[in-house]
Parts: structure tokens; C-alpha cells; sequence
């Protein structure tokens, strides 16, 4: 136990580092953008500014976006019982306040969890899960997004992915900035800039390029880490590992895991890839969970 609340510990350090290179990574982009325009100081400014502005209103109501994009309808205690009663049951287990549980009308069998905090958090599930699970597997599920919540993975993966966001978004300005603009950078640098002047566009160039697939690299990095803390706990909670290790076999072998209403940018929330299993090295680069037979193995070890 005193290894997984370690563990626990020196992953939510390294989420954090990452999170302050999140905030390098943007101030960079601010710099190259102000470079651009002949004032450094402004573009980076300008940048923390709508920062801080975009991730307090995602702060605020991601979780509510995130449950309107996934066509997530709430729970009642007569309409579904056994989910209602599941949730209710593991969060007093967990010490938590019951989550908000809420279903998506779909035959993938998936969950995930959102919210900012144990006190303003849900769980949803689908409803091919319910049907296709027994008991012990859905509170394994249950029980792992219950440990995404206790964890605080839920509000770190949902700031992680505004910051991605945010970084795509000023990459996409600097960018066009260079294409739409680069004629009139040119002529400005050409008369006093010289040869600085042209590698600091390349080096801008280029991080405009990279910044996306840096930070979404970065991101999908954390939620597999996340994934396996999650198993772990779970399986504590519940005191029943292989409860969930005959859940994740079920949904590995979902002939049809495609969840309608997921998209990439709540894709990483999910117990399972949501999307088509496919295969190949950037796959692998920017797979959102780790491979599920390994999920499986280290359950079983348990």
C-alpha cells in the first residue's frame, strides 16, 4: 500500500513539471507570435493573458461541455438502480461525495469520469456497459473512475487539455502568421536583421509546427500513466481485482467499441480507447490509454 500511495505521489510531481513546461511551451509561442509583430514583451503578455482567460472558463464548465458533447443524460435512482446504488455504495467506500452518475444511450461498452473536484464530479457510463457487465465487473469500472476522482485525475486531465488547446490555438496563429504575414516580416528583417533575423523565423517557424503534436504527445503520455494508478486503486477499493480484469477482457473484445459522440478531445477521459482499434507506431505514439492486455496482467498479479 505504502508503494502505491508513493507511486501516487511521485506521479502527481511529474504531472505538475509537465504542466510548468505546458506554461514555457505557451510562453514561447507568445514570444515567437510578439517577435513576429516587432514587440516581444506584448506577444507574450497577450499570451498569459488569454491563458489564464480560456482555462478559467474551461475550469469552470469543461466538465459540463465535456457530458453535452458526449450526449450524457443523469441518472435517476428508479430508472437505473443498480448503477445509482453502485456509485452511491463505492463513494461512501472511497470516503468521497457521491458523484453525479449520468448514462450514454450507445452499445460500446465505455465510462469515464469529469468534474474539477471530488465535490463536483460524475461518472458516466454507457449503456452497453451496463447490459454487458455482471456486477463485480461494473463496480471494477465504477471503482476505477471513482479513482480518477479521488486522485484529482479529473481536473488535472481536463486543465491538461485546455492547455493543449490553448497551445494548438497560438500555434495556429503563428502559423498563419508566417504564411499570411512572412512577406512583410521579411522585408523588415532584411534591412537591419540579417542572418539572427531568419533562424529566429525558422526556430518559430518550427515550433509553431511542433508545439501541437508536442503537447498532445504530452498529454496522452500522463493519461496512460494515469490509467494504470487507476487500475490499482480501483482494484483496492473494490478488493476485488479480478472484478475489474474481467471487464477490461470484456471490452477489449467489443467487436464494436466505436462510442459515437467521443471525439479527440475527450477520448482520454474514457476506461478504453473509444475509437477503432488501429495499428502502427504513431498509433502507438498517440494512443490515449496503455495497451489493455498489459492493463489485464498486472491486474491479475495483483
Amino acid at each position: 500500500m505504502k508503494v502505491m500511495f508513493d507511486e501516487i505521489r511521485n506521479n502527481k510531481i511529474k504531472s505538475w513539471v509537465l504542466a510548468f513546461f505546458f506554461i514555457i511551451l505557451i510562453g514561447f509561442l507568445g514570444g515567437a507570435i510578439g517577435y513576429f509583430y516587432n514587440n516581444i514583451y506584448v506577444g507574450l503578455s497577450l499570451a498569459i493573458i488569454f491563458g489564464i482567460i480560456y482555462s478559467m472558463i474551461a475550469f469552470r464548465s469543461g466538465d459540463k461541455m465535456i457530458l453535452s458533447m458526449s450526449g450524457a443524460k443523469p441518472v435517476t435512482k428508479k430508472e437505473y438502480p443498480h448503477l445509482y446504488h453502485t456509485v452511491e455504495g463505492l463513494s461512501v467506500a472511497a470516503g468521497l461525495p457521491a458523484p453525479k452518475a449520468y448514462v450514454i444511450d450507445d452499445t460500446a461498452l465505455n465510462a469515464f469520469a469529469t468534474g474539477r473536484d471530488p465535490k463536483n464530479a460524475s461518472i458516466t457510463v454507457t449503456t452497453g456497459l451496463m447490459n454487458k457487465l455482471n456486477r463485480q465487473e461494473l463496480e471494477g469500472v465504477i471503482a476505477h473512475e471513482m479513482s480518477h476522482v479521488k486522485n484529482y485525475d479529473v481536473r488535472f486531465m481536463m486543465l491538461t487539455a485546455v492547455l493543449v488547446g490553448i497551445i494548438t490555438l497560438l500555434s495556429d496563429f503563428l502559423l498563419r502568421s508566417f504564411l499570411w504575414g512572412g512577406r512583410h516580416r521579411r522585408s523588415s528583417s532584411s534591412s537591419g536583421g540579417g542572418q539572427a533575423a531568419i533562424i529566429l523565423i525558422v526556430v518559430g517557424l518550427a515550433l509553431a509546427i511542433l508545439s501541437p503534436l508536442i503537447g498532445e504527445a504530452i498529454k496522452l503520455a500522463i493519461s496512460r500513466k494515469r490509467e494504470y494508478m487507476a487500475d490499482a486503486n480501483g482494484a483496492a477499493l473494490t478488493r476485488y481485482p479480478p472484478g475489474l480484469a474481467s471487464a477490461l477482457k470484456k471490452i477489449s473484445k467489443d467487436p464494436d467499441p466505436l462510442v459515437d459522440k467521443a471525439n479527440k478531445a475527450t477520448a482520454h477521459l474514457f476506461i478504453s480507447t473509444p475509437f477503432r482499434k488501429k495499428h502502427g507506431l504513431m498509433v502507438r505514439m498517440f494512443a490515449t490509454h496503455p495497451p489493455i492486455h498489459e492493463r489485464i496482467k498486472r491486474l491479475e498479479q495483483m
